[in-house]
């Protein structure tokens, strides 16, 4: 089993979005489902309708999961496996004040030392514990060895119990913290392998420790993947606008390109261009870079462009306000000046408004206008250019820049001789 563990805090970001698609590559190649856990158990920073969005997004992606699990609901065995825990005596309770513990990190960094927890209420006796009212966390003891973590990105890691210190798993309002909730659910849901970017690198060994106290021998297989840094060399972050893979759509970038880039970026690929069904084929964990890749606009919309050929004239001809094969097929003639779709509607959405004539073209525009409205139709460009030369005088600059104004709107542009078959159905829309 695997998993795609988003948080509804938020717009999903191109980071998370790459880790469902590598899950839904595997869970493939793998043979095994996928699920989506819904890690809403931060009340205060949820937004409502955003798991909604988020599983929304993951449809238009075709990325499948077999079924969706709100992490809220798993509490009440969140609760248990701490009590089991403190039962145990792999855990503790710790009546530290949030004051005390801030003075604690204060010290430490006045000595430039990590903080870490120094065990004050581990050994505290059951009368100690029994009659003390104050409110108080349960911290798991921390390992009495190094934890080892293999990754199948990075490699092999090694964490001291120092490192994975002994950390808060049920917090005073007994809510349980990210680490503890997060390897109880990878339990419960008998997760074999966990993909995700390498910010929670650190979490893991946590996450081990808790289930080895919990006596859940099962391996779990990690893969943390590089961060993705933004044009500046830095680390992308939800200020870049770029980051949110709902601007990226807005911006006419289509999924299957968006995908195709998330999984060549920091890859070693055999294609450059390619669908998320043909990736399937060759996706290798191995593969993947362990140094952070870097998102650059201008290669997606390179992919978007080769993406937008390679669809069916018609279905690009509806994402442009039409359904016909030749919209499409002119819609493609502006390929060579734009790579995304909204770039694309502001090339063709032209030829069909009212046209705004610069004044010194103005009386050539009527003239053409007059003609071609009491003309028969002609199936080539060079057969109405011709009748128009013919019935109006008109030559030159004061032919070639009025008759692309009123065809297409624009004073620069494709070959006219390209694109008018493909538009002549609409000549007295267009001139209008």
């Amino acid at each position: 089993m695997l998993r795609f563990a988003p948080s509804p805090t938020g717009d999903m970001h191109i980071g998370n979005l790459r880790v469902a698609i590598f899950n839904h590559l595997l869970s493939k190649q793998r043979n095994e489902p996928l699920i989506v856990r819904i890690e809403d158990t931060d009340k205060e920073r949820n937004i409502e309708g955003k798991d909604k969005e988020i599983l929304d997004l993951l449809g238009l992606f075709g990325i499948e999961y077999s079924h969706v699990i709100y992490q809220s609901e798993n509490l009440r065995y969140h609760r248990s496996m701490a009590i089991q825990l403190l039962h145990d005596k792999k855990a503790f309770n710790c009546f530290c004040t949030p004051a005390e513990l801030d003075h604690k990190r204060d010290v430490a960094k006045a000595n430039k030392k990590p903080f870490r927890y120094d065990d004050t209420c581990t050994h505290l006796s059951a009368d100690q514990t029994i009659d003390n009212e104050n409110p108080f966390t349960v911290r798991l003891r921390k390992p009495d060895k190094a934890v080892v973590v293999d990754d199948l990105v990075r490699g092999q890691s090694s964490f001291e119990p120092m490192d994975v210190d002994s950390f808060i798993i049920l917090r005073a309002e007994k809510f349980p913290t990210y680490n503890f909730a997060c390897a109880v659910d990878d339990m419960l849901s008998d997760i074999s392998l966990v993909v995700r970017g390498e910010d929670h690198a650190s979490n893991t060994p946590k996450q081990i420790a808790v289930r080895k106290a919990l006596g859940y021998d099962k391996k779990t297989e990690y893969a943390h993947l590089p961060i993705i840094l933004n044009e500046s060399g830095k680390k992308m972050s939800k200020s870049d606008e770029v980051s949110s893979v709902k601007w990226l759509l807005e911006e006419g970038y289509l999924p299957s390109a968006i995908a195709n880039y998330l999984i060549l970026i920091g890859n070693k690929v055999p294609e450059e261009i390619f669908t998320m069904e043909e990736s399937m084929a060759w996706f290798d964990l191995g593969s993947i870079s362990r140094a952070p890749a870097r998102f650059d606009i201008d290669k997606l919309k390179f992919i978007n462009r080769e993406h937008l050929k390679r669809m069916d004239d018609k279905e690009l001809s509806r994402y442009v306000g039409f359904a016909d094969e030749k919209i499409g097929k002119a819609a493609k003639i502006y390929l060579e000046e734009a790579g995304s779709l909204k770039e694309l509607r502001s090339k063709i959405e032209p030829i069909f408004a009212v046209k705004v004539i610069p004044e010194e073209y103005k009386e050539s525009v009527d003239k053409m206008r007059e003609i071609i409205g009491s003309s028969e139709h002609f199936d080539t460009f060079d057969a109405l250019k011709s009748h128009i030369m013919a019935e109006s005088g008109l030559k030159g600059r004061q032919f070639s820049k009025p008759i692309r104004l009123l065809l297409t709107g624009a004073e620069h542009g494709p070959d006219l001789d390209a694109l008018y078959p493909l538009i002549q159905d609409y000549l007295g829309e267009i001139i209008k």
